[in-house]
Parts: C-alpha cells; structure tokens; sequence
C-alpha cells in the first residue's frame, strides 16, 4: 500500500476508524438515500458494512448479533429506520438492482 506519509499502525487504525465514524454518521444523516439506491450506485449500503462490522467482531472473537451490529450502523433498531424511512422501491430501482446484483 502506498503512503505519503509516515504513520504508524496504530495512527493508521485510528484514521480508518474515524472515517468509518464519520460515513456512519452521514448515512444516519441522510436517511433519505435508500439502501436500495446505494446498492445500485455503490455495490453496497448499509446492511453490507453492519454485516462486516460484525464479522470483523467475530473474526476478533467478539460474539455480534446481526441485529446490534444493524443498530449500530443504523443509529436505532433495523425495524424501527425501515418503519421511518424505507420507501418501497421502484420498479427502475429493482431492475437496476437486478442487473447489478453480483449474487444473482
């Protein structure tokens, strides 16, 4: 990997933390972007990196639920963002993600 800086391990992690704190929170913030619309855009959404932060804790040997590990991406119960916030998505939408999706 390349760097244009020295820094440390420890600096590094610390750095990819708050980045990962910071994209956490603006997806909190902007609950107006679908899950479905970042999948399309991005090949991921919220749901993905809930489910690599609890295997990252597994892999660390931390038992996580997916359910925590959706709470803490999600700033509250999965249920609860989808009952506020997820709108059914369009047909554009689902044959967007369709031709996109790798797991077909």
């Amino acid at each position: 990997m390349a760097q244009t800086t020295d820094m440390t391990d420890e600096q590094r992690t610390a750095f990819e933390a708050a980045a990962f704190r910071r994209l956490v929170a603006h997806l909190r913030d902007r609950h107006d972007v679908q899950n479905i619309d970042l999948m399309n855009l991005a090949g991921f959404c919220r749901n993905c990196l809930s489910n690599w932060y609890r295997e990252a804790a597994e892999e660390a040997g931390v038992p996580l639920d997916k359910e925590t590990s959706r709470e803490i991406v999600y700033g509250m119960p999965y249920e609860e963002w989808k009952s506020r916030h997820q709108a059914e998505a369009s047909d554009a939408q689902k044959a967007a993600f369709a031709d996109n999706n790798p797991h077909k």
